[in-house]
C-alpha cells in the first residue's frame, strides 16, 4: 500500500510518499516533493497541474492520497488556489483520495503514535504534515477499514 500524504499551503502542494508492507514503513524518495501553482485562474495551468500530479502518482504506483482538510473560513482559512488544487487532485481517475479533518488526524495519532521521531525520517521539515497525513491514512486503513 503506497500512500501520498499531501499538505496544501497557499499555492503549494507538499508531498510525502509512505508505504507499509509487512508492518514495515518505507519513506520513498520522490523526484518532486512540491508543486507550485502559478495562475490558478488559467484553465491550462490547472490542467497541467492535474496532469503532472496524476503522472507522478502513476510513476510511483500510488494507491491513495491523504489530504488534511482546510478551513473554508476564519483565521486559518485555505486559499482559493488551495481549494482548486485539492479539487483537481480529488478528480483524478483511479486514485483513492481521502480528506481528513484535523480532529481525525489528532485522534489517529493518539491511538497509533508515530513510531519514529520526524527528525530521523530524513525528510525536509516542510514535509512533516504530509508525512503525518500519509501515516494517518495507512493506520486508518490498517486498523479501521470500516471508517474509510
Amino acid at each position: 500500500m503506497r500512500t501520498c500524504g499531501v499538505e496544501i499551503t497557499g499555492s503549494d502542494v507538499l508531498l510525502c510518499i509512505l508505504s507499509k508492507d509487512n508492518d514495515v514503513f518505507d519513506i520513498r524518495d520522490v523526484r518532486q516533493t512540491r508543486f507550485t501553482l502559478g495562475n490558478g485562474n488559467d484553465t491550462e495551468v490547472m490542467r497541467k497541474f492535474q496532469f503532472d500530479f496524476a503522472k507522478l502518482m502513476q510513476d510511483y504506483q500510488i494507491d491513495s492520497v491523504a489530504i488534511r482538510e482546510r478551513q473554508p473560513k476564519g483565521k486559518f482559512a485555505g486559499s482559493a488556489k488551495g481549494f482548486k488544487m485539492e479539487t483537481a487532485i480529488q478528480l483524478i481517475d483511479n486514485l483513492d483520495v481521502r480528506v481528513f479533518s484535523t480532529t481525525e488526524i489528532k485522534e489517529q495519532v493518539k491511538r497509533n503514535p508515530i513510531p519514529i521521531a520526524f527528525e530521523d525520517t530524513g525528510l525536509k521539515k516542510y514535509q512533516e504534515n504530509a508525512f503525518v497525513n500519509a501515516y494517518v491514512y495507512i493506520m486508518k486503513k490498517t486498523y479501521r477499514s470500516d471508517e474509510l
